[in-house]
């Protein structure tokens, strides 16, 4: 299982970073455009994300930008359905708006605001059938 945190914030990057380590690979970046770049090499390298988990709010590149350019590749690469990477937002903004940007017309898989709670977060990806 491979998974891609994105997150400006260090203490909330490291707490997903916890949550996430002992099911896979945790990789790491801070703004929207190192997503995309990340996203984009893993692709190539044939070692694409299972799960990016990313903040909607962060510099160079927000979260929505970074989350329609990561569908767009996928589009390209003729992966969608059960081979796209789930996407999870999170946000410490209490916006409808975000929320139904990233979740319904960005593709989102899912969305959780912060601070986020390690047990829900967990049951989440249970959810979705990332972990048991």
């Amino acid at each position: 299982m491979r998974f891609l945190v994105v997150e400006d914030d260090f203490t909330s990057r490291k707490l997903l970073q916890r949550i996430l380590s002992p099911y896979g690979e945790v990789d790491v970046a801070v703004n929207g455009q190192e997503a995309v770049d990340a996203f984009e090499t893993a692709l190539r390298d044939a070692k694409p994300y299972d799960l990016v988990c990313m903040d909607i709010m962060m510099p160079e590149m927000d979260g929505q930008e970074a989350l329609k350019r990561i569908r767009q590749i996928e589009r390209l690469r003729e992966r969608s359905g059960p081979d796209e990477a789930k996407v999870i937002m999170t946000t410490a903004l209490d916006d409808p708006k975000n929320v139904v940007e990233a979740y319904y017309k960005g593709g989102a898989t899912s969305y959780v605001p912060k601070p986020i709670d390690r047990q829900l977060f967990l049951q989440l990806l249970r959810n979705i059938g990332l972990i048991k």
